[in-house]
């Protein structure tokens, strides 16, 4: 009896064993994969009535249309996106050789234009006029410019710019920048440390760009920001985090309203998206994505994909 009972007892001690390396493995992955904000962005998702839902972009009903690569710049790093509705076109810039790059929805490079005297440039924004805004992290500043079709290069000290502070943020800057053309205004994301929304009025009444403030957000449920886009429709704002694999759309309260994940195997998507960059919406309600060193996707809504 004395023998059966140590046998049992080791075979329990073993089945504890291998039950707490399951559940360890289990916490693990689930932070390596960021199931936790994921889960918490489900439990948001499920208290959205379908009135919201139809007002809203409403993520979970896209799927990947097209992914291509943008040939040329395997080395450049693009970083940042934007939709330009007066060309039709988008825009990205490229940090490693800083560079702006207009393509086409397709992933067609169309021109380059030569970035100098920026250091690294990581977000690129159209206004309403069709001048461009590009954030340079590491100086911690925007800079405007109107992209002629004749520009081949442009000087950083020839444009016009403005400090965003924060002189202490190093690499951890600001790398989301979003039009609000409601609010005549520039979003920016500040990547992390501290994580957070902040507003630009641009240009102010006189005619000046104003002054940077923080956004009230509720918590944003990522653990970084990479980039910001608006949707020209409803005005919800779509948030691109790298570190959480995850597009989320906020609502006009900057509260989370839908989400789709980038891994691979979800939303059409068989790689993921490992190194998202930049976010764009066009007006027709279709989402873009860049993903270093030069990875474009195309997520359009299911109904349109299957045409």
């Amino acid at each position: 009896m004395l023998a059966v009972a140590a046998r049992t007892s080791r075979w329990r001690l073993i089945a504890n064993a291998l039950l707490l390396l399951v559940l360890t493995a289990v916490l693990i992955a689930g932070h390596l994969l960021h199931w936790d904000d994921q889960l918490r962005l489900y439990w948001r998702e499920q208290s959205v009535d379908a009135m919201q839902r139809t007002a809203s972009i409403w993520l979970p009903d896209y799927e990947l249309a097209l992914e291509t690569t943008l040939a040329g710049l395997e080395e450049d790093e693009t970083s940042g996106l934007t939709w330009n509705p007066l060309s039709g076109t988008l825009w990205t810039v490229t940090g490693q050789n800083p560079q702006l790059i207009e393509f086409t929805p397709g992933g067609v490079v169309l021109r380059r234009i030569r970035l100098t005297g920026f250091s690294d440039p990581e977000a690129v924004e159209a206004l309403d006029d069709g001048r461009l805004v590009i954030v340079d992290e590491r100086r911690r500043l925007v800079a405007v410019l109107n992209p002629e079709p004749e520009l081949e290069s442009i000087e950083l000290d020839d444009l016009a710019i403005h400090d965003l502070g924060f002189p202490d943020a190093g690499n951890k800057g600001f790398e989301g920048l979003a039009w609000d053309p409601l609010g005549q205004r520039l979003l920016l994301a500040k990547e992390r440390d501290p994580l957070g929304l902040f507003a630009l009025p641009f240009p102010g009444e006189d005619g000046a760009v104003g002054a940077l403030e923080a956004l009230p957000n509720q918590p944003l449920l990522v653990r970084d920001l990479s980039s910001l886009a608006i949707d020209p429709r409803s005005g919800h704002m779509l948030m691109l985090s790298d570190e959480s694999r995850l597009l989320v759309e906020l609502d006009l309260q900057g509260e989370p309203r839908s989400f789709i994940s980038l891994f691979g195997g979800l939303n059409g998507l068989v790689q993921g998206i490992d190194q998202a960059e930049g976010v764009a919406m066009d007006g027709e309600g279709n989402i873009y994505v860049v993903g270093e060193p030069n990875r474009f996707f195309v997520f359009s809504r299911r109904s349109e994909v299957a045409r």
